[in-house]
């Protein structure tokens, strides 16, 4: 008896296209796309990777939206521990969003107030959605990629969401999944309810990248 292998996924391009038209090469082919599981995702040479629709995406990023990203989470993570509001995590802070997929936004806040007895969850990737997410484009990302996950976030409920591009200096802040605002190098970003008292001119942010010795 022959036994026939049926993907789950039609066609490559068609996958590409559902997750946001992304470059193949970020899509990882073992375990075959559409039947990765978590337990996959927990696996060292998996790590870096998104899981979307049982497909390990990788998660690139250069050194300068990764430098950008960690400075993003030193302000949010130093205001927050002491405000005593939550707690941040990095891009490798990985979550199950209630909404289906497993994402690493490059921050995340978390408030003690949304949480389980106001405690940090101890799963590698807790089922819960964060309440603010930054997310800075790198290259390889593409605006249905990022559209999709702007959905994504809001849907399992995020509050607050700030996009960052770098290589042209663009600060687009959401509060609903089509409401959003654009911030230029005269406004102040703040927290609004989500991270009340925090605020930091946007120029200052920006001339962090050109900080040099």
């Amino acid at each position: 008896m022959i036994s026939v292998f049926d993907p789950p996924t039609p066609s490559i391009a068609e996958l590409l296209r559902q997750l946001g038209d992304i470059p193949p090469e970020r899509v990882r082919s073992t375990p075959y796309p559409g039947t990765a599981t978590i337990a996959d995702l927990l696996k060292p040479e998996n790590a870096g990777c998104e899981l979307v629709d049982g497909t390990l995406v990788e998660k690139p990023m250069g050194q300068e939206e990764s430098f950008f990203g960690g400075w993003i989470f030193l302000l949010i993570s130093n205001f927050a521990r002491e405000k005593n509001l939550g707690y941040a995590t990095p891009g490798d802070g990985f979550v199950e969003l209630p909404d289906g997929p497993v994402r690493g936004p490059d921050v995340s806040f978390f408030a003690w107030t949304s949480l389980l007895d106001g405690r940090r969850p101890k799963e590698p990737f807790p089922r819960l959605a964060p309440n603010l997410v930054v997310e800075v484009i790198s290259p390889s990302n593409t605006k249905a990629e990022m559209a999709r996950k702007r959905g994504e976030y809001f849907r399992s409920g995020v509050r607050l969401y700030w996009e960052f591009d770098p290589s042209v200096s663009s600060l687009r802040v959401y509060t609903a999944i089509n409401q959003y605002q654009d911030l230029t190098t005269s406004d102040i970003l703040d927290g609004g309810s989500v991270l009340p008292g925090f605020a930091i001119p946007v120029a200052e942010l920006w001339a962090e990248l050109d900080r040099h010795g």
